[in-house]
């Protein structure tokens, strides 16, 4: 929703043709945007609109994007979904904004205040900050009492404590103009003189720099949950340092690593050689690989071996694997002791990019996957990219369905960058933490909304309805399927039932499959080798999803790429219709 491209309507009339004067500022400006930044109040929509028709420029406002999108206004989406979910959201409309190349665009108040925000809008546009005094912008925002900062009993205190704290930060923007009680033609007039000034100054821009953008990533993602909190580092040479990392953030713990028979031979010792570097008392275990391994006996068989080693109720233990091996050492985790800490050094993409964020841990039951568990957060994640050297191919791909889930679910912009980076994240380019990065950082900021999946969480499981039922059909025999895999049918089964009920233009579908395929994912679940259940049996296994509610069956299904959405309440006849159709079409 957030990152969809809509009509921009507050474009009143095409660009104006521009004089000498405008043409020279504008090729200086090399395709960058003119970002305004500065308080509700200050003029940015109202002087955009003059300056980029005075420059032949497109004007967009961000907040008038976002409303669109939502079809809510600024304070109803603050009322209905708080300030953190706005600010997440902005971000992110700002960054394709910005990729859309040369324009005029009238921020949020604040919106440059957010450091990614700030450090995008520094890299790929000119700020502009239009400065005005306290009584200037009490007068205007007096006009409009919609402003959602402002809605409390003393709304003259909030305006000078924003004051106080925004206004060191704006000064950060490359040009301040004075927002005062003149005429507009007077303020456009001091833009442009500065822009002249600061653009002379600046030397030559290369155009290529204003290629569509990302939001930048951090090699440090935090999850903010409260006291609950922590963060996500991801980087190479992790594992060599996470002995230090763990006294720092238990000092005295103990730790039990819990790792499998592929994992162990390749990263168990240079784990336990940091934990005697910090002089951590550890022990560990090694549990046979694979999706087998979330069951009730090994479960059992951990939590003894936990207890045997003398673990107490202060010490951690460390999941060193894929997701099998983080979901089970979360559970063990939190039912140990009434609830033990835990580190997740996830060695597997998929694990980096999904299972070991946000606290969902658990064991599969002979009636489906993950059904029997707990939401328990870690204390730290640590991904460590060298892990990724030593992942098979097919691993690797199965790990990039979750990836390219960020990217459909709400992130047009990642999709689209996917497309044309994805040989590089393959070869375990720069460009491979950068997708780590976004995809953990996309869903910190879901599970900060939402921690128990009570509401939009629930859009994490994209192609998951269709994929763990899958999975419990083929019995969990990764010879046949591994889950990334069954998330890549169940994402494209999604699009596909989404178009068929007519949400969704095929064309979005189509590319959809078409990168999927290119990357080496199945698409159809007759590319699944000796599939032999009936659509019957599909609707059977979804029939003890996580999601069903009262015995209706909830998808994730979307209206274009980056436009997904919670649908309730599907009826399980269009679902048996459409797989016995898709089974008929693989034949």
């Amino acid at each position: 929703m957030w990152d969809q491209a809509i009509v921009h309507q507050q474009e009143d009339a095409p660009p104006s043709p521009r004089d000498r004067r405008a043409q020279a500022i504008v090729d200086r400006l090399a395709g960058r945007p003119l970002a305004l930044v500065g308080m509700m109040g200050s003029g940015k929509t109202a002087i955009g609109k003059r300056l980029a028709h005075r420059l032949g420029l497109p004007f967009v406002d961000s907040d008038h994007e976002i409303e669109a999108a939502h079809r809510l206004t600024v304070t109803e989406i603050f009322a209905h979904h708080g300030e953190a979910y706005f600010r997440d959201g902005e971000r992110r409309v700002l960054a394709r904004l910005i990729g859309e190349g040369e324009r005029v665009i009238a921020t949020g108040g604040g919106a440059f205040i957010q450091p990614q925000t700030r450090a995008l809008i520094r890299e790929r546009a000119v700020s502009i900050w239009l400065k005005a005094d306290f009584d200037v912008l009490m007068r205007r925002v007096r006009k409009r009492p919609t402003r959602p900062l402002l809605q409390g009993p003393d709304p003259e205190g909030v305006m000078r404590r924003l004051i106080d704290e925004r206004y060191p930060v704006y000064a950060e923007a490359d040009l301040s103009i004075i927002s005062r009680d003149a005429t507009h033609e007077v303020i456009i007039e001091e833009v442009l003189a500065a822009l002249e000034a600061f653009l002379a100054k600046q030397g030559e821009f290369s155009p290529e720099m204003t290629a569509p953008a990302l939001p930048p990533a951090s090699t440090g993602v935090h999850v903010a949950l409260g006291d609950r909190s922590y963060d996500i580092l991801i980087g190479p040479a992790l594992i060599a340092h996470a002995g230090e990392r763990l006294a720092r953030l238990a000092p005295g713990a103990s730790a039990f690593i819990v790792t499998d028979s592929n994992v162990a031979p390749l990263w168990l010792n240079p784990l336990q050689a940091s934990l005697d570097a910090a002089n951590v008392r550890h022990g560990h275990i090694v549990l046979p690989a694979g999706e087998p391994t979330k069951d009730y006996a090994h479960y059992e068989q951990l939590c003894e071996a936990v207890l045997t080693a003398k673990m107490e109720r202060g010490d951690c233990l460390i999941a060193l694997g894929g997701g099998v091996i983080g979901d089970l050492t979360g559970f063990v985790a939190a039912s140990l002791r009434r609830g033990m800490g835990f580190i997740q050094i996830p060695t597997t993409l998929l694990s980096q990019v999904d299972s070991s964020v946000g606290g969902k841990t658990g064991i599969n039951s002979r009636q489906g996957k993950n059904l029997i568990g707990a939401f328990h957060q870690p204390a730290l994640v640590l991904a460590d990219t060298d892990s990724l050297g030593t992942l098979p191919k097919r691993e690797f791909a199965a790990g990039y369905a979750e990836v390219v889930k960020y990217g459909l679910i709400d992130r047009p912009d990642f999709f689209a960058w996917l497309e044309k980076h994805w040989r590089a994240l393959f070869a375990r380019g720069p460009e491979l933490s950068h997708a780590i990065a976004v995809s953990c950082e996309s869903k910190a900021a879901v599970v900060a909304r939402d921690e128990t999946e009570q509401g939009d969480r629930a859009l994490l499981n994209l192609g998951h309805t269709f994929g763990h039922a899958l999975e419990k059909l083929v019995a969990y025999d990764s010879q046949r399927l591994v889950h990334g895999e069954g998330v890549a049918i169940g994402m494209a089964c999604a699009f596909r039932y989404s178009v068929r009920a007519g949400l969704c233009p095929t064309p979005a579908a189509e590319r959809v499959e078409a990168h999927l395929r290119a990357v080496g994912l199945p698409t159809r679940i007759s590319d699944i080798a000796g599939w032999d259940a009936s659509a019957e049996d599909i609707v059977a296994a979804m029939a003890q999803d996580k999601k069903v509610k009262r015995g209706a069956l909830t998808f994730i299904l979307a209206r274009d790429i980056g436009a997904s959405f919670i649908a309730r309440n599907v009826e399980p006849e269009a679902v048996r219709a459409f797989l016995e159709d898709e089974l008929r079409a693989g034949a």
